[in-house]
């Protein structure tokens, strides 16, 4: 299925790049993979800590893929069409699975050739995204004000 997968911009503003389907994919097929590096959830928790985050499959409390090290990882680049800024007739198509212990991006309805596969990250993600743009805009506020 990689051979069928392709990374270029996103169609999302300010998302970066994005995953796109070569073939059409049916309701159900597992598209692809999420790999990288196996770690915790108390891993994870650190790393997010010191700004490292952004690329987290969760399986379970001792079993995380991380895929913040390994950008060459297909699945990494699947965004979130629900997110900060949204598009008119744009929506998420796919789901995050878990499969014996793998975890796996599923098409949620007919995904057809040429199209970006969009899946949710979850409420808990955007609102930690939100929050950490209210302290950065809070901080450049704050130094404006100190010069």
């Amino acid at each position: 299925m990689a051979a069928d997968l392709i990374v270029k911009r996103s169609r999302l503003k300010g998302a970066g790049k994005g995953l796109f389907t070569k073939r059409d994919i049916k309701k159900g097929e597992r598209i692809v993979e999420y790999l990288g590096e196996v770690v915790t959830e108390a891993e994870l928790d650190r790393r997010a800590e010191k700004d490292i985050f952004g690329y987290a499959f969760f399986i379970n409390k001792n079993k995380c893929i991380d895929a913040y090290f390994t950008p060459n990882e297909l699945a990494r680049y699947a965004n979130d069409a629900s997110g900060l800024k949204r598009i008119a007739g744009i929506r998420n198509n796919a789901c995050y699975d878990v499969c014996k212990n793998s975890g796996w991006i599923k098409a949620e309805k007919d995904i057809k050739a040429g199209e970006e596969i969009y899946v949710s990250y979850g409420a808990e993600y955007w609102k930690d995204i939100r929050y950490n743009l209210k302290l950065e805009k809070e901080k450049a506020s704050s130094k404006k004000k100190n010069k």
